[in-house]
């Protein structure tokens, strides 16, 4: 999809419109379906307009993004290869290991809220929060 800026030669309103191509809105400009949101007019020309170009910063900060987002990935994957999942239970199977000093089990992950991980810290029960991306090429 693309998007124009339009110009009515004739009431000399400007709007937008979308095409699905540069052809497309020739195509549709030469058999003349284009008119004039506000007059009706088929005198429709395109504006100048300026290409989307990132700046080298901006560059640079998509660049790191992807990297990073990258990075957590890599985490993620160690984690559900070598951690089990308790989703909701986390709170509870926390504590469950916490008190039954059960040092040697496997290490667990899952959710909680911010009001339940603050209380498990208050218990002694140390939990790290981590960011967990959706995987979208899985």
């Amino acid at each position: 999809m693309i998007k124009y800026r339009l110009k009515c030669n004739r009431c000399e309103k400007s709007f937008d419109s979308w095409f699905s191509s540069s052809s497309e809105f020739e195509k549709l400009k030469n058999k003349r379906f284009l008119n004039c949101q506000f007059c009706n007019s088929k005198e429709i020309n395109k504006t100048p307009m300026a290409p989307n170009l990132l700046t080298l910063k901006q560059k640079n900060k998509f660049k790191k993004n992807k990297e990073i987002r990258k990075k957590i990935l890599e985490f993620q994957n160690f984690i559900k290869d070598n951690f089990e999942n308790v989703g909701n239970d986390f709170a509870y199977k926390a504590r469950s290991l916490h008190y039954n000093n059960k040092k040697n089990s496997k290490g667990i992950y899952g959710s909680a809220t911010k009001n339940q991980i603050n209380e498990l810290k208050e218990e002694g029960i140390e939990t790290q929060v981590f960011p967990w991306l959706e995987d979208k090429n899985n």
